[in-house]
């Protein structure tokens, strides 16, 4: 997991990897963090999910200092889809810290539709972590860096569904979530991921044929020690 690394610097778009796409895109998640050693991170927000092929990836809809948080699959533990019999389905984890993502320790976390689509987007998700920890050991997590550098326009393959799943046979349920990102929000830096991905498979683009945005530059590191009106005035 990883704060303020999945966003371009105004908060206001999602940044992808080179060669990472979107697989599902949902309005109107409620994401609850517990309490962890990361201070100002525990409470209950309301926002925009993206599942893909690396990830999944949160970004609140009200504005404050946390931009983003993200999950790769690999650093997700004890997920779970929960479908009680009063109240509404939702899933549930632990997410564990990336090597350079601004965290420490353990987060535990809660999403809940508010639209619908929980037990579709849980499959998804469950079918997602299954397929990365057989990929690579849970006890083995990548290296993280910041994004940093120029980022481009994505182009459309990178937000729109493929009727092509790819060769590896991850085959995630899209039914219930139609819509897809405003392409004017979905941007993608010049470098790869770190790990690989569960699929679709789709090769780094050739930065020069991309439409500069702008510039992002590494966040400062966060301390979990800070209040939270100085990160309003880091951010």
């Amino acid at each position: 997991m990883s704060i303020n690394t999945a966003n371009t610097p105004d908060g206001l778009g999602v940044l992808l990897y080179n060669g990472e796409t979107i697989v599902i895109f949902a309005r109107g998640v409620e994401m609850t963090l517990g309490t962890s050693q990361n201070q100002n991170l525990e409470g209950r927000r309301l926002g925009t999910i993206y599942l893909t092929s690396h990830r999944i990836i949160f970004m609140p809809d009200a504005g404050g200092w946390l931009k983003s948080f993200e999950i790769p699959f690999n650093n997700m533990q004890d997920v779970n889809l929960n479908q009680p019999i009063f109240g509404a389905n939702y899933l549930c984890g632990t997410a564990t810290a990336v090597q350079g993502g601004q965290m420490r320790g353990e987060v535990p976390w809660r999403m809940t539709f508010n639209r619908g689509g929980c037990i579709e987007f849980g499959q998804s998700l469950l079918q997602a972590v299954e397929r990365a920890s057989r990929m690579r050991p849970q006890n083995a997590p990548p290296a993280y860096s910041p994004p940093i550098g120029d980022f481009y326009s994505a182009p459309p393959a990178y937000y729109q569904p493929s009727p092509d799943q790819g060769p590896n046979g991850f085959n995630p349920t899209t039914d219930s979530f139609p819509d897809q990102p405003n392409p004017s929000s979905v941007f993608m830096s010049s470098a790869p991921p770190p790990y690989p991905g569960i699929g679709p498979e789709r090769g780094p683009h050739p930065t020069e044929e991309l439409h500069v945005a702008g510039q992002f530059e590494a966040p400062p590191a966060y301390s979990g020690g800070e209040t939270a009106e100085g990160l309003r005035r880091r951010n």
